[in-house]
């Protein structure tokens, strides 16, 4: 992965100015894009999202729908609501999605993590991990925990997360 500093001086070919993020993604917002590709991907707790696009991004990755008005609910009452976007001057498309309830004091948990199969595997879902465990941070917040089915419990593994005593469905990071 390549990175980029959202505060970069210089307009790079394959980059979004800083003014052009803050504008279209706000603040905080966590640009970066894969090695040798011309897609570009913005990390953002501040744009808003989509509700029928989010439910289109949950189907794709399998979920059974859930009613909008109450993912509407869910959402509010999240104290980290994260898209993740690929970048089009036009129309950014929401291709990773996740949040997090919690008392937004001491602790916070993981839900709904997503990213649409087209882009699976191109460490999209990791990028997304790490913007949100920072911004937990940010907050104050240094226990995080995780729910994921089992199939996907080696993907938060690689990342450090420390399995429950059963090792099916819940994880732990803490922050040093």
């Amino acid at each position: 992965m390549i990175f980029r500093n959202q505060v970069s001086l210089t307009k790079k070919t394959n980059s979004i100015s800083k003014d052009e993020l803050i504008k279209n993604y706000g603040l905080n917002s966590y640009e970066f894009t894969q090695k040798n590709k011309e897609e570009i991907f913005v990390c953002s707790k501040h744009k808003e999202l989509d509700l029928i696009e989010l439910d289109q991004l949950l189907q794709t990755v399998g979920w059974s729908r859930r009613p909008i008005r109450r993912v509407k609910r869910a959402l509010d009452f999240s104290i980290l609501v994260v898209g993740l976007w690929l970048h089009d001057e036009d129309f950014p498309r929401l291709v990773g999605f996740a949040r997090c309830t919690g008392d937004g004091i001491l602790e916070a948990t993981v839900w709904d993590v997503a990213v649409n199969p087209v882009y699976q595997g191109k460490g999209l879902g990791k990028e997304l991990m790490k913007y949100i465990l920072k911004e937990l941070k940010n907050i104050g917040i240094y226990k995080v925990t995780l729910f994921a089915d089992a199939e996907v419990v080696s993907f938060y593994k690689r990342q450090g997360w420390i399995l429950e005593p059963r090792g099916s469905k819940c994880a732990f990071w803490y922050a040093n």
